[in-house]
């Protein structure tokens, strides 16, 4: 089965619903600019907190560009966690088009 995958825009309207983001950068990264409600899970630390993607509903996981999100979301698809969705365009997408950014580490 392979990752599916959401705009910037599709993003913006799941989370209006409620929906969570998982920011998969490094800590430097998360902490200079965020999708104001993501969860930080480094890449790194992704194989030791798969139950943080776990979930009934689509988890959306972003990165700068979508590149290392991609990559996590395959890891986890091996892994049997298949309601992941990578986010094209990554947080870099999400603030080229004005969208709130929220700093520091998450609350």
């Amino acid at each position: 089965m392979s990752v599916r995958e959401i705009t910037i825009e599709e993003l913006k309207i799941a989370l209006s619903s409620g929906s969570a983001v998982i920011d998969v950068r490094e800590s430097d990264e998360f902490e200079s600019g965020h999708v104001p409600t993501a969860k930080h899970v480094p890449l790194g630390t992704v194989p030791s907190n798969v139950d943080a993607f776990r979930s009934d509903a689509e988890v959306y996981v972003v990165c700068q560009a979508g590149g290392r999100s991609m990559r996590a979301c395959e890891f986890l698809h091996d892994q049997g966690v298949t309601n992941v969705v990578n986010v094209i365009g990554g947080t870099a997408g999400w603030i080229a088009l004005g969208n709130p950014v929220a700093t520091g580490q998450q609350s």
